[in-house]
Formats: structure tokens, C-alpha cells, sequence
């Protein structure tokens, strides 16, 4: 028994565009987020530095997928 599994149309663009980027995109732009979470703390901005290093995991949970789409060939 195959089940077969067909993306969304909105998937299969997002993943289209992403794949246009290069791979260490992501994990660039979550060392960019911790390094202005730091920056904005060492200023005294607390919830401003808050809000940016909650990008850190969403950043690298999209890199994840993003390699998982491209090695898996759905792209």
C-alpha cells in the first residue's frame, strides 16, 4: 500500500522561493537575530531584545525544512 502525498499550492510556492535561497540563509539570519537580541538587551531595550531572539528558533526550524524539502527532492 503507497499513500501518495500531494503539497498545497501554497506550500509548493513557499517551498519554490525558498529554495532560491542559499542554504545557510537561515542559519545566518538566527545568529543575526541572537547577535541584535544581545545588542538591544545591552542597550536596556528588554522587550524589543525579547521579541528578536524569539526569531532564533522559527529561523532555524525553517532552515530545517528548508534541507529537508531540497534532499528529498519535492522542490
Amino acid at each position: 500500500m503507497s499513500i501518495i502525498h500531494q503539497e498545497g499550492k501554497l506550500a509548493e510556492a513557499i517551498e519554490e522561493q525558498t529554495a532560491k535561497l542559499p542554504p545557510d540563509t537561515f542559519l545566518w539570519s538566527a545568529a543575526a537575530s541572537m547577535a541584535l537580541s544581545m545588542g538591544l538587551k545591552c542597550i536596556n531595550k528588554k522587550h524589543l531584545a525579547q521579541m528578536a531572539g524569539q526569531w532564533t528558533a522559527p529561523l532555524l526550524l525553517f532552515g530545517i525544512y528548508n534541507k529537508i524539502v531540497k534532499t528529498m527532492g519535492h522542490h
